[in-house]
């Protein structure tokens, strides 16, 4: 059985956990301990990652390279990638418009086997499976559906198109988060007139409501940092499609009214509301 070497940029909470699955059927996960935060080496360690000191050093060592990084980020990184002529199986895993994700193919190639990949759901952790979708080379596909079987990470080749898994990861993120967006408007909204807790007995009486559950506001903000790149990145897509991306644009503007309060696990649904009502 193949038991490749696996670099992860980088270990945030979807990399970190992903990496450990990936861990399972590899001779061992590497991160690079260069200009990362001690919450990054914090979770690298939780999840006992390999350190190694530079970026040249994990590509040197790596079989396969995992890139699961904030969307802004992603094509800088694959250029510092490109630029050591990293020579194995490149997982660009962000959430990253198509378009975005072919300029990265062509950075990267020929050197480079470029897989395009789409995480859907939350980081493995506590019983959670997400989806890693996949589209590229159908041997380097089916090389990362093996690197995660019988794992909690669920891989899943779509095609031998780059682009496929970065279009469904969006296409499913226009709606999952966008969604919660509106909740924080509509909660707001009711609030400001003294009717939120009327509004929210009647999105009660549908099960499949995100206004029945408002404490996804303060969820959806401290994640905001996040969201609001990938739904520019969606709003690039739907544009490219001929759609308009203004919803989405506003969304992604309404959301940065929340970047002073990344990760905060102590926010709650006033505070956030209380934020998203400041100029």
């Amino acid at each position: 059985m193949d038991q490749p070497t696996v670099g992860i940029l980088h270990p945030g909470s979807m990399g970190a956990a992903v990496a450990a699955c990936a861990a399972a059927n590899a001779s061992a996960v590497l991160w690079c301990e260069a200009g990362r935060s001690p919450a990054s080496a914090a979770r690298a360690a939780q999840f006992d990652l390999t350190p190694v000191a530079t970026l040249a050093e994990l590509l040197d060592r790596s079989d396969i390279v995992i890139s699961l990084c904030p969307p802004a980020a992603a094509e800088d990184l694959a250029c510092n990638v490109a630029g050591h002529r990293f020579a194995g199986v490149y997982v660009e895993a962000n959430a990253i418009n198509p378009e975005r994700a072919v300029r990265i193919t062509e950075l990267l190639e020929p050197a480079a086997t470029v897989v395009d990949g789409g995480v859907i759901g939350s980081p493995p952790v506590r019983g959670k499976t997400p989806r890693l979708y996949l589209s590229g080379p159908a041997a380097a596909t089916a090389r990362i559906e093996a690197l995660f079987a019988g794992t909690a990470v669920k891989a899943k080749t779509l095609g031998t198109e780059i682009g496929k898994a970065s279009a469904l990861k969006l296409s499913y993120a226009t709606f999952q988060k966008t969604s919660r967006v509106l909740v924080a408007l509509a909660v707001g909204m009711a609030r400001e007139h003294g009717v939120d807790q009327e509004l929210i007995e009647v999105a009660s009486r549908r099960t499949d409501s995100y206004l029945a559950e408002p404490e996804y506001v303060a969820k959806t903000a401290v994640r905001a940092w996040r969201w609001g790149p990938e739904l520019e990145e969606a709003a690039d897509a739907l544009a490219a499609a001929g759609l308009p991306p203004e919803m989405l644009r506003a969304a992604a503007s309404t959301l940065a009214r929340w970047n002073d309060v990344k990760d905060d696990s102590e926010l709650t649904l006033t505070d956030a509301l209380d934020r998203l009502a400041q100029p």
